[in-house]
């Protein structure tokens, strides 16, 4: 049997046991461990933004990319004193709120975070959020079918951030104001899917059996309900570049960026450099145009 080897960080008062901070969670990065919480650290503030208050859905890795996984809905037993949880339909969540709750997840191999859409205890919608998934593994018209979906958004008077999901698609938030549901947004989703899916047949497909949609992206507005889950801003993504889901500029957007361009070893120089992006857009009146839909 190897050797465990442990070590301890503290943070915010509370000590974090560490195993095995030498082992390797993305090879193909030489990201250790030891790296992984450190990225997490810096992360932090960004990461727990988006899933404060919110019923966590972990991926873990016990032993790195691309080894087994498994998703983590249950909070693992046993818990430290600090971590938070929640009951939702008999599964006890986490609700990650602070750096040690994140550090003790990181030691875990929890490679991935993926929050509810709503805040625990609530059914409404934290923000609008559109999922845009291509169907070929690599997926050159990504940022275009993108920003084709962002001027839309704008001919109705909505500001939006795109993000790369930091595996091959991209995301489009959209902060709403308090008393939108998910049922308003899955009606307006449906519409834009449905007037872009015909502005560009060739780009958009609303259908949902990936076997029937050929090489089109799928405008994906069924994933943003109760219950569902996509992955947070700022979450590291379990892939071989060890990416991370990271919000865009619509000017980066345009210019074809890729997903690859972000990852753990280059996120923290740009979140010094340009901060969340998201936290600069003010809730939309989306309400007011689900009211106008025939």
């Amino acid at each position: 049997m190897p050797q465990t080897i442990r070590g301890s960080i503290t943070a915010e008062g509370h000590e974090i046991t560490i195993t095995n901070p030498d082992k390797l969670l993305w090879p193909e990065r030489g990201i250790t461990k030891k790296i992984y919480l450190q990225k997490l650290a810096a992360l932090s503030p960004y990461l727990l933004r988006y899933c404060r208050d919110r019923l966590l859905t972990v991926i873990r890795y016990p032993h790195g990319v691309p080894g087994m996984s498994f998703y983590q809905k249950n909070a693992p037993e046993p818990l430290p004193e600090f971590v938070r949880t929640a009951v939702h339909e008999n599964i006890t969540y986490i609700v990650l709120q602070s750096l040690p709750e994140l550090l003790w997840l990181g030691n875990l191999a929890a490679l991935e975070f993926h929050p509810s859409l709503h805040y625990a205890g609530s059914q409404l919608p934290c923000e609008w959020m559109i999922d845009l998934d291509p169907s070929l593994e690599v997926e050159p018209r990504i940022m275009e079918a993108a920003s084709t979906v962002g001027e839309v958004l704008k001919s109705l008077g909505l500001a939006s951030v795109p993000k790369t999901s930091g595996a091959t698609g991209v995301q489009i938030i959209v902060p709403v104001e308090p008393g939108v549901t998910f049922d308003g947004l899955r009606r307006i989703g449906h519409f834009v899917g449905r007037y872009v899916t015909e502005k560009r047949p060739d780009l958009f497909t609303l259908e949902r059996l990936k076997k029937h949609r050929g090489d089109k992206i799928y405008f994906d507005y069924l994933q943003h309900y109760g219950g569902k889950t996509l992955a947070a801003p700022y979450t590291p993504r379990a892939r071989p570049l060890a990416t991370v889901s990271t919000p865009l500029l619509w000017e980066e957007v345009q210019r074809g960026v890729t997903p690859a361009d972000f990852h753990l070893l280059n996120i923290e120089e740009r979140l010094a450099r340009m901060g969340d992006l998201i936290a600069g857009v003010p809730p939309q009146p989306v309400g007011n145009i689900i009211a106008k839909l025939p």
